[in-house]
């Protein structure tokens, strides 16, 4: 299975900010999205994204007076990424190695679409499933 299809099932909206948004700010649209993490944007490039993560371990080091602050003071810069093309298979080895659980998807430089630990996990669920009923039918048909 290929990240596009992910993609096709999921959808390919993301939610994003920019730079200068205030963490308390942040915060609210990870609550009212239900998500984990959010793409930070400089104009239409991605200049990072800031995860949960990374809003308590700043609160721990820095305390609350980092949350009337800019996202871009406690964003991860180095962002990982995938593309369309790519395996499930592969994602969840770069997510393992990389200890990251959120990928935005780009095409052409360009912001498509973003996948979580949780999309690769039900996908993988999902084929485990297909493979699971072609099995039993192989089998109740010999």
């Amino acid at each position: 299975m290929r990240i596009a299809d992910v993609l096709r099932g999921k959808g390919t909206e993301v939610v994003s900010v920019e730079r200068d948004t205030s963490v308390w700010q942040l915060l609210a649209l990870l609550a009212e999205h239900n998500i984990g993490a959010v793409v930070v944007r400089d104009g239409d490039a991605v200049a990072g994204i800031v995860s949960e993560r990374d809003i308590v371990r700043r609160l721990q080091s820095g305390g609350v007076d980092i949350l009337a602050g800019p996202v871009s003071a406690i964003m991860t810069e180095l962002v990982v990424t995938c593309a369309p093309e790519d395996s499930v298979d592969s994602l969840t080895a770069i997510m393992t190695e990389r200890r990251v659980r959120h990928l935005p998807v780009m095409v052409d430089g360009r912001l498509a679409g973003i996948v979580s630990i949780g999309d690769v996990v039900k996908s993988r669920v999902a084929q485990l499933e297909q493979d699971r009923e072609q099995l039993e039918s192989y089998i109740a048909q010999g």
